[in-house]
């Protein structure tokens, strides 16, 4: 991912925040034998103060051979997209007709190293603390070895915590752009409402401020 240094996050904080609220990715891990990657959408639970993500598993799933060869994995974040016109971005010395269209993202990508959990209650565990995360009004049971309704589902899933080793992060909001042609961008995204364009225009402003 290129990253230029105008779409580089600020500060640590800047990427650890959104990624606290930005718990769906793709889990990438390197192929066998010349294979492509395996590529697994999924919901994970990223803690900071600990450096790692958390995550599971289907036993089944047909990237447990890869994932145990090379366990140097990446979690790859992407969110907060638009597609910008050209016209949008015109300089106000050049025609409309003359402005570069874009994207607008925001991503983090996770180099990881997978330590595999298969200790029942250590998934037990893992599991609570993501259902904790994605639902903390409650309204389910836990997790417990031996007990009903979920012990007997956890023979078949293998709990996944990913330690951090190296992050990459950007927010392309037209950083390196003068304040006319972000305010007019801003201005277009709030006619446009189209999903995903006030949470574009919130980067903008905000990066803008900081």
């Amino acid at each position: 991912m290129l990253i230029h240094p105008w779409d580089a996050p600020r500060e640590d904080a800047e990427w650890q925040r959104w990624l606290a609220v930005h718990d769906f990715g793709q889990l990438v891990v390197n192929g066998l034998d010349g294979e492509p990657p395996h590529v697994q959408p999924l919901h994970f639970l990223y803690d900071g103060e600990r450096g790692e993500a958390l995550t599971h598993l289907a036993r089944p799933n047909p990237m447990w051979p890869a994932l145990l060869a090379n366990p140097e994995v990446v979690l790859s974040v992407v969110d907060d997209y638009v597609y910008v016109p050209g016209p949008w971005q015109a300089a106000p010395e050049e025609p409309p007709e003359h402005g570069t269209p874009t994207s607008f993202y925001a991503a983090v990508q996770l180099r990881c190293r997978a330590h595999v959990v298969d200790d029942p209650a250590e998934k037990a565990e893992l599991l609570n603390r993501q259902v904790g995360h994605f639902q903390p009004e409650g309204g389910s049971a836990r997790v417990a070895v031996g007990e009903a309704p979920y012990s007997r589902l956890l023979s078949g899933l293998r709990g996944v915590r990913l330690e951090v080793t190296g992050v990459r992060a950007k927010f392309k909001y037209a950083n390196h752009r003068t304040d006319p042609v972000k305010d007019r961008v801003a201005a277009h995204l709030v006619r446009r409402d189209s999903p995903r364009d006030a949470a574009a225009r919130d980067h903008l402003l905000r990066r803008r401020t900081s």
